[in-house]
């Protein structure tokens, strides 16, 4: 099935032994002229890559003032080296955070502090060879952004903001990853990740509403480009063709049907996900975002929630604002912006959807929290919503939930292995050990608790555990979405 070793999967966690270079050829297809110069980049390598990459440097470390702190605060304590799932996966060392962080760190010490440029070496200052270049690109994107290093790290240094800076300066320079930049070239193209035209949007969509109205005998109805509709809902375009997304995408449906809310998707904003936030450019997030905000502006909408996507609602939860804002043309009763979680489970509480949880009884539910939900954002009016509303919905929707250990969850969550621009096929054999923590996390409540499905509120997670979960001997049906739970469970028609 694979032409790598799978690991094996501990009954604990093992930090591995140190295998030096031992995801060294592991190395993502660089981008291409067409894929670099719509995004504002050179289609090569510069002749001047050296100078231009330092040069570049300087001037992230002056827009950033947390790039310099982060760089000058480790002390090489280790509590990060077992951390990261990559590492722990594979075993290279230059995947401990400390270590990724040292291959920029060594060529800021250089170039930027007086002891790294008299002293050089003896204080770990380096120039920028090729050989370290090759370096940067192979590693910094073997860092899927996910920030569980940072957690546990005393001064709280942010490995995902120096990885997102060693991208940008690599796309400056020339150097960049075909999988990020061909996608944010999608969106700039064709309005979206998968580059799906408004007609075969259109034609899925119709063709799902015949489908539901002929299985529930419900017109549940999925608008695009209703002018005055309450919400706009923004989510990322997997919703639409691929299973289990399009599974959460019914559920959306059915909560605004079931609750008589207005709403529509906009032809414009057909894409929720930001794969500019993966690069580190602020200049390609800002126009992607602002697709969106014409699109409110256009349709005249009051609101706006944003679908099942991790690193969308980052991008929307903590950036929207500075990117594309100020939303003052919305209706300030309501959160800008919403995830469609707190939407459903407010609607729940206050009794305007209800739920049937016998609905779902052939499944016992575990949860995994996404990195960029659970790390870097929030979700309702209370600090921990973004780890409490989602089980609150799934614990509405069906009977029986199982938490995995509290050392896998929440805030210390391990990452699917595939987030952070990482979800291509050239790297499947570091997405596939970069799961083996959550991996054996899950086969953990598999086994003793006879969990069979594990819920996730986001994209990549689902697309990358439907294609891992195989190589572990699980089934690829196993990960579903919260909004599919909900939809299996929702009670249309009166709620007398």
């Amino acid at each position: 099935m694979a032409d790598f070793e799978i690991p094996v999967l501990n009954e604990i966690p093992v930090v591995p032994t140190p295998k030096p270079g031992a995801t060294a050829h592991l190395k993502s297809f660089p981008a291409t002229k067409q894929h670099q110069e719509p995004l504002g980049y050179p289609g090569e390598l510069v002749d001047n890559w050296q100078t231009k990459a330092i040069e570049v440097m300087g001037e992230l470390l002056g827009k950033y003032r947390s790039l310099p702190v982060f760089l000058d605060s480790c002390v090489k304590c280790g509590s990060c080296a077992d951390k990261c799932h990559y590492f722990l996966g594979t075993g290279d060392p230059k995947n401990m955070p400390v270590a990724r962080q040292d291959l920029f760190r060594s060529v800021y010490r250089k170039h930027f502090t007086p002891a790294g440029k008299l002293l050089g070496d003896l204080v770990g200052a380096r120039e920028m060879t090729r050989e370290l270049l090759d370096d940067w690109y192979n590693y910094f994107h073997q860092c899927s952004q996910c920030r569980r290093c940072s957690v546990f790290c005393p001064y709280g240094i942010d490995t995902a903001e120096i990885s997102m800076a060693a991208r940008e300066i690599m796309d400056r320079i020339g150097l960049g990853q075909k999988y990020c930049n061909e996608i944010i070239g999608k969106v700039y193209s064709v309005g979206n990740n998968l580059g799906l035209p408004l007609k075969a949007l259109n034609n899925t969509l119709e063709g799902l509403e015949e489908d539901i109205e002929e299985d529930t005998g419900h017109p549940i109805k999925f608008p695009v480009d209703v002018h005055g509709a309450e919400v706009l809902l923004v989510t990322p375009s997997a919703d639409f063709f691929a299973e289990p997304h399009i599974d959460g995408l019914i559920g959306y449906g059915k909560v605004f049907h079931q609750a008589g809310i207005s709403w529509t998707l906009s032809s414009k904003a057909t894409e929720a996900a930001n794969f500019a936030m993966f690069i580190g450019s602020y200049e390609n997030m800002v126009k992607i975002s602002r697709r969106i905000r014409d699109a409110a502006i256009e349709l005249g909408v009051k609101r706006i929630v944003f679908g099942e996507c991790g690193h969308a609602w980052r991008v929307a939860y903590s950036f929207l604002n500075t990117l594309a804002g100020p939303w003052d043309f919305l209706d300030p009763r309501y959160p800008v912006p919403q995830h469609i979680c707190e939407f459903s489970n407010d609607l729940i509480k206050r009794g305007a959807v209800r739920l049937d949880k016998s609905a779902n009884d052939h499944m016992t539910l575990t949860f995994h929290d996404s990195c960029n939900v659970a790390r870097g954002s929030r979700m309702g009016d209370f600090e921990g919503g973004q780890l409490v509303i989602p089980r609150e919905l799934i614990k509405a929707s069906c009977g029986k939930f199982v938490d995995m250990h509290p050392d896998t969850i929440g805030e210390k969550s391990f990452c699917c292995g595939g987030g952070g621009g990482l979800l291509t096929d050239d790297l499947i054999e570091l997405r596939v050990k970069g799961a083996q923590p959550r991996m054996e996390a899950l086969k953990q409540v598999v086994e003793n608790d006879g969990v069979t499905h594990m819920a996730s509120i986001c994209a990549i997670c689902k697309a990358q555990f439907t294609k891992v979960l195989p190589y572990y001997g699980m089934e690829m049906g196993m990960i579903v979405s919260v909004h599919q739970l909900v939809s299996n469970a929702i009670l249309l028609g009166s709620n007398d």
